[in-house]
């Protein structure tokens, strides 16, 4: 068997300029310390998927952090909102005077702002986004969660969960709660790549029993 793809290439899928490793293009920013990506997580846009950071992880002011896991698949234009999102509601009015300047500012400093909070952005390892999702500020999605097109997730996600919906609500359950057990014990996406590899049918096209013994 010939070795495993590089996880630090590019371009991974051999002519397909639309897709990109996330870790590797996060390695082009050194300057971006809170938005993380497993190896083999893979980011598809129709335009330009090197602006990922750009177009996808919005309002990102070092607020907050996202950590994305192993073996992800995000479809284009998956949106992750980032805590500096939120705008305050302890008044009577959200409106964010002092990014106006002047003396909007002069009588409450941005940083003086009751901010509302939002919390981390955790996606778990083998999640599949669909296209235009959008993640809120805070979200947990477990592993091996599926996130239909367009769904807008404000609440954590089960592992293995199917979502879809505005808000986001569980279609299904991809297995049952025996086999997620299993599934998240046997942790298949940290085992060593090679491995992985031998273990792809039992992967796509087996079950939990088959992936034991692979």
């Amino acid at each position: 068997m010939t070795a495993p793809p590089d996880p630090m290439l590019l371009h991974p899928v051999p002519g397909d300029a639309g897709t990109v490793f996330l870790k590797p293009l996060l390695a082009r920013h050194p300057e971006v310390t809170n938005v993380t990506a497993g190896e083999y997580s893979y980011y598809h846009d129709h335009e330009d998927p090197l602006r990922f950071l750009e177009r996808c992880v919005r309002y990102d002011f070092g607020l907050g952090r996202l950590a994305i896991g192993r073996y992800c698949a995000i479809a284009h234009r998956a949106t992750f909102l980032m805590p500096g999102a939120n705008h305050a509601m302890a008044g009577p009015s959200t409106f964010p005077f002092a990014i106006l300047g002047g003396s909007f500012a002069e009588a409450l400093p941005l940083a003086e702002y009751p901010w509302r909070g939002g919390g981390p952005i955790t996606v778990g390892n083998d999640v599949w986004i669909g296209t235009e999702a959008l993640i809120l500020p805070g979200v947990t999605i477990g592993h091996g969660a599926v996130i239909g097109a367009r769904a807008v997730v404000a609440a954590d996600v089960p592992p293995y969960a199917v979502m879809a919906g505005n808000p986001a609500r569980v279609v299904r359950m991809r297995f049952d709660a025996e086999t997620v057990a299993r599934l998240l014990a046997i942790a298949w996406w940290d085992w060593p790549a090679e491995r992985v590899a031998r273990a792809i049918p039992a992967l796509v096209r087996g079950d939990a029993a088959a992936l034991t013994r692979a």
